[in-house]
């Protein structure tokens, strides 16, 4: 089954940008998700495309239309999961990530200016999802990341299928500290439990270590742990 990814977007020439490299780029050569981007602009109602308009009760910025954006919603994206990538979204976690690499296809909006009209978020019952505690210029670079993390978790993306097991955020836990060779470099050596061949100790290390990361940087994670026991 091919993940399907729709862009609504007024700069359809940025995608797919960094998803074109690497794995995700692979991926997408090798038909494991496909890309289609939506131009807003293509929806308008007048000959310059126009698709924002001042907001109501006054405010800086300009505000992107409710019946231009739901025009382009209703040829290319009714009737489908639809996410708006928002700084007052929900933030975007690992068990979200998961989530959404279920879905066969999925339709991200990525605004701009000051935002969207709320009507539309209400009528097509849209999620908004927000990557981090910041404002960015508009919702193509964070729609990139959303969707980075999801195409590497969908089968034949990685190539070790381990690698998504012991990740940072998997039981609510940061990632356990990496090494590899050189064993000694610039007077810093590697772990000596890791090299004893020792597997049962290894993974109490690297649990502890996990543990004590956590703590100490994230602590809002642990307490995600208690609350769900």
């Amino acid at each position: 089954m091919v993940f399907k990814a729709k862009i609504l977007t007024i700069f359809p020439e940025i995608f797919p940008g960094f998803l074109g490299y690497s794995l995700t780029g692979k991926a997408l050569k090798e038909g494991i998700w496909s890309l289609e981007t939506i131009n807003i602009r293509d929806y308008a109602f007048d000959k310059h495309g126009s698709v924002d308009d001042t907001p109501c009760g006054g405010g800086a910025g300009m505000i992107m239309r409710p019946d231009v954006l739901g025009n382009a919603i209703d040829h290319c994206a009714a009737n489908q999961k639809i996410i708006y990538m928002s700084p007052k979204g929900r933030p975007l976690t690992q068990a979200k990530v998961k989530e959404l690499s279920q879905l066969p296809e999925l339709t991200v909006i990525c605004g701009r200016f000051e935002g969207i009209d709320e009507r539309v978020l209400e009528e097509y019952n849209i999620e908004e999802i927000s990557i981090g505690d910041y404002v960015l210029t508009g919702g193509e670079q964070a729609a990139m990341i959303m969707l980075d993390a999801i195409i590497r978790l969908l089968p034949g993306v990685l190539g070790n299928s381990a690698s998504t097991q012991n990740e940072s955020f998997e039981d609510n836990l940061l990632e356990y500290p990496q090494y590899t060779r050189p064993i000694e470099w610039k007077n810093r050596k590697v772990p000596e439990i890791l090299l004893s061949g020792h597997h049962e100790n290894i993974a109490k290390w690297q649990k502890e270590q996990a543990l004590q990361i956590t703590k100490e940087r994230r602590p809002d994670l642990l307490e995600k742990t208690l609350d769900s026991k």
